[in-house]
Parts: structure tokens; sequence; C-alpha cells
């Protein structure tokens, strides 16, 4: 075993994730060294402006 340990190196920034509904973005490492990702979701459909019904 030897004494020499190599500091420990940033994690690699990974490039967003860009998919047909969602896009994932790398958050920054926490002071453990933990990386998480944060989820953008896009919507689905439009939503169309309700109109009141015509009456009889």
């Amino acid at each position: 075993m030897s004494s020499d340990q190599k500091p420990k190196q940033p994690p690699a920034k990974v490039p967003d994730g860009k998919a047909r509904f969602f896009t994932t973005r790398q958050k920054p490492a926490t002071e453990k060294g933990f990386v998480g990702f944060e989820t953008v979701w896009e919507p689905f459909h439009k939503e169309a402006e309700y109109k009141t019904p015509k009456k009889p």
C-alpha cells in the first residue's frame, strides 16, 4: 500500500440529454461528490381555450 493518494477529480460534465418530451441536465456536485440530474418535462399537447357552449 502506498501513502500517495490521488486527489479526487471533479465529476465529468455530461451534456444535456434530449428526448421527445423531456430534457435532462446535470446538477453541480455536492460536497460529498454526488452528482444529480434535473428533468425538465415539456407539455405533451396544447391546451385549447374553453368556450361556453351556445344556449339552445
